[in-house]
């Protein structure tokens, strides 16, 4: 055999033996939102993952420690709303394609569902989900990050709202999965030290469409206020109902209805309902001085453009996820090997500081993977179908 030939071959086994030679040279990030079933969180999310990878391939992707540009590919997926979905997806997103860092996914179930696989597999993910239990105790989720406030920050401002108004009494309703669930236990904790009584308590499923039992049980309680824990499509449903059945007390839902969805499906109900939520709802009327309020009014613009929609909360998670994995990426080179540079992107994530996202401003540390507290949040209520800023003045 000539030599010629067995540098040939030798070249063609060094490049079969290393399939990482092409992902060398880019960033590669894994992206799982709910396009189907939670439709109104994930098609908002995936939207901003395309019109971002776009933006990218446009200039060439983002910089590495070297100062140069390599590219970035989004492997963007659906979760169908469900965990086994997700949980294959994302293992195909690490084992064959490679990524970097995984967001994933929508909603606290799915994402729950894929922590021990990006842990067991010493990847970096980020979710887009609100539970507290996806990155918490921060020992077990050393891989593990998410974007959104946490149901405990919600829970500040519905239990400083409920003591301003001197109520003592409330119902609960949540949703039965790891998102209610959260929400519903954020409440009672905040609830109690405050001395307010949750007088009734009740679940619904996610795919239910009567809740007038719960709600029939809400109205003989004694309770001065509802508070719902839930998303679109049921928030919406359980809203037209609260108001079908002449329930007049306030209602107090869970920043999971900040999506144009929930008003829509609500058809008028959704009038006077009060949530806290981040501060992108109603940026505009925000103070000069608020430390959110550019990145804010320069997201919605660009993202209405972009989308044709009005502006969405749950886009801005997906954006801030995006946006800290660049952070990272500048700090790791594409050309090391690949738990090397997830090790580093994790560890990188972890250093965020002072990040003006569209869900606050980020701090990351060994003890905190969310970075947020009860600041990033404000009141808002619905008038006349939109969402208006509801400051302690108004209450």
């Amino acid at each position: 055999m000539s030599r010629a030939r067995v540098a040939f071959i030798f070249i063609l086994a060094l490049t079969l033996a290393s399939p990482l030679t092409a992902e060398a040279q880019e960033y590669r990030i894994g992206f799982v939102s709910a396009i189907t079933g939670a439709s109104a969180l994930g098609v908002p999310e995936r939207d901003v993952a395309v019109m971002i990878q776009k933006e990218l391939d446009a200039k060439g992707g983002v910089p590495g420690p070297d100062g140069k540009k390599y590219p970035v590919k989004i492997f963007i997926h659906d979760s169908e709303s469900k965990p086994d979905t997700t949980v294959r997806v994302v293992k195909k997103l690490i084992g064959e394609d490679k990524v970097h860092v995984v967001i994933a996914s929508s909603l606290s179930p799915t994402s729950l569902a894929v922590v021990p696989v990006t842990t067991e597999a010493r990847t970096p993910h980020i979710s887009m989900a609100s539970s507290h239990a996806i990155v918490t105790p921060v020992k077990e989720r050393y891989w593990v990050f998410k974007t959104p406030q946490s149901n405990i920050h919600v829970a500040t401002h519905q239990v400083k709202y409920l003591k301003a108004k001197r109520y003592t009494k409330v119902a609960s309703l949540y949703v039965n999965d790891a998102f209610g669930e959260d929400s519903r236990k954020g409440l009672a904790s905040l609830a109690k030290d405050a001395g307010i009584d949750i007088v009734y308590e009740d679940k619904f499923e996610r795919d239910d469409k009567d809740m007038t039992p719960q709600l029939t049980k809400v109205k003989a309680s004694g309770a001065q206020a509802l508070i719902v824990h839930a998303i679109p499509p049921a928030a919406s449903i359980i809203t037209k109902q609260y108001r079908d059945l002449g329930l007049t007390l306030p209602l107090i839902h869970n920043h999971g209805v900040g999506s144009p969805r929930f008003i829509e499906l609500a058809a008028g109900a959704a009038e006077g309902v009060i949530f806290p939520i981040g501060k992108m709802l109603v940026a505009e009327e925000l103070p000069g001085t608020d430390p959110q309020k550019k990145v804010l009014l320069d997201f919605v613009a660009w993202y209405e453009k972009g989308t044709g929609n009005p502006r969405s909360t749950f886009a801005g998670h997906a954006w801030d996820a995006l946006q800290m994995s660049f952070m990272a990426f500048a700090k790791v080179s594409p050309t090391m090997p690949l738990d090397q540079a997830r090790a580093k992107v994790r560890d990188e994530l972890e250093k965020v500081k002072n990040f003006a996202g569209t869900g606050g401003i980020f701090n990351m540390s060994a003890e905190d993977h969310v970075g947020l507290d009860e600041r990033s949040m404000v009141l808002v209520r619905v008038e006349g179908g939109k969402w208006k800023y509801f400051p302690p003045e108004k209450w």
